[in-house]
């Protein structure tokens, strides 16, 4: 079956960085849109990017772009999030979800569409990022 598994995250002060990553199973992975969600308690979910495993097109959340860089390697079924001059408001749950059906193309093109986490069926269970002073 699809398993996600999430690492790397922690505590850090603002303008610090973490790295991200995302180890997957279960699935042929070079078909697949993959994205990392963020969720901040009382919140909404918020895709902040994707990747397409099948040829690396990326794609960010403008609250993001500048700042974090998705990426993969296909021979470890990983991927990754580097996060650069981290903010406070960056403090979130991150997670790794993967979309296997026709759609991904089209949903890790339009990651800031509302409600565009229903579309993704596969999630991993999350690792803590924190932002502090």
């Amino acid at each position: 079956q699809v398993h996600l598994a999430e690492s790397g995250g922690g505590s850090v002060q603002p303008g610090g960085s973490l790295s991200l990553s995302c180890a997957a199973s279960g699935f042929t992975f070079d078909i697949a849109c993959m994205v990392w969600f963020r969720q901040a308690p009382g919140k909404e979910r918020e895709a902040v990017a994707s990747i397409r495993t099948g040829g690396g097109k990326t794609n960010y959340a403008d609250s993001v772009k500048g700042r974090f860089a998705i990426s993969k390697d296909n021979a470890k079924r990983t991927i990754y999030l580097q996060m650069n001059s981290l903010k406070s408001e960056d403090t979130a749950m991150y997670y790794c979800a993967a979309d296997l059906s026709a759609h991904g193309p089209s949903n890790c093109a339009d990651i800031q569409a509302p409600g565009v986490w229903e579309n993704f069926g596969y999630w991993g269970r999350g690792t803590q990022v924190t932002v502090s002073s």
